[in-house]
């Protein structure tokens, strides 16, 4: 039954999140939330990133949340069911889907190292695109030589792209004469230049962007596979390749668990830094 005082259950803390699609098809994500003067906020980690920040209330029967992120405004409804499990509904432009949630103090994603991976045979990146002054740059170029070298794939319409680049962009500036590159590949809506430039542009600068963007093409696996042949798919943007002094690719980063996601966050942070002072050292 629905609970009818929601005042005495607080949805404090991480939960176990699964999404029921259509075909009954269920994939688990975590939920992380507090509660301040009965203002409820937090996000939703999924393997592909974060539903960014989101703030709502205590309703009759449970908790109503929202966001706008990029795009897309994003409505979650839950209904608790007792103090650990509850039922929801979560609103995007794309329609919606059912969650079931259970409290879990050890909720945790798959690990987003392990998620994208070279084909065999495979060691390391080989491109050459364009940047938006049409200049083409190739991972191969002599300022990206004997450097660990950050590849981006990202795309202006993506909110955890964004997220990733508000992160990347002051992490560069303090960084990057450690021996460190940062390269953005950016997979846009439309096939034009033009429209990439104009698009990229406003977020290189609102976010002081200071490495290379390129343009990869338009949107879609087909462009993902000719620009990358070496990978076996691309599951989420942002994806993030962490390739060595030697041009190897030594880790793949599959998401982005940005600030609304507090101590994953952090979590991401202390990672991060500790993989690129080991091959600093290297």
């Amino acid at each position: 039954p629905v609970v009818s005082n929601p005042s005495e259950i607080r949805i404090d803390g991480k939960w176990d999140i699964h999404f029921v699609d259509e075909k009954s098809d269920t994939t688990r994500n975590v939920g992380v939330f507090k509660t301040d003067n009965n203002t409820v906020t937090g996000s939703v980690l999924t393997n592909a990133g974060d539903l960014r920040f989101l703030e709502g209330n205590y309703t009759d029967t449970g908790v109503q949340l929202s966001a706008f992120s990029g795009l897309s405004p994003y409505l979650i409804e839950i209904s608790f069911r007792d103090n650990d499990n509850f039922d929801g509904q979560f609103y995007t432009t794309r329609g919606i889907t059912k969650l079931i949630g259970v409290r879990n103090d050890q909720a945790s994603l798959a690990d987003p190292y392990t998620l994208t991976n070279m084909k065999p045979g495979y060691e390391s990146l080989h491109f050459s695109l364009p940047n938006l002054d049409g200049e083409l740059v190739s991972v191969d170029d002599n300022r990206y030589k004997d450097k660990v070298v950050i590849v981006s794939i990202l795309g202006s319409w993506c909110p955890n792209c964004l997220d990733e680049m508000e992160y990347l962009s002051p992490w560069y500036t303090e960084n990057k004469n450690r021996g460190v590159e940062i390269i953005g590949l950016a997979f846009e809506r439309k096939d034009d230049l033009n429209y990439a430039k104009s698009t990229l542009s406003r977020l290189i600068n609102k976010y002081n962007v200071d490495y290379e963007i390129l343009f990869a093409g338009q949107l879609g696996d087909a462009t993902v596979q000719k620009v990358l042949p070496e990978i076996d798919k691309l599951s989420s943007y942002p994806t993030t390749f962490f390739i060595d002094k030697k041009g190897k690719v030594r880790k793949i980063h599959t998401g982005f668990t940005g600030p609304a996601t507090g101590l994953f966050y952090e979590e991401f942070k202390k990672d991060f830094n500790s993989l690129i002072d080991s091959l600093l050292l290297e």
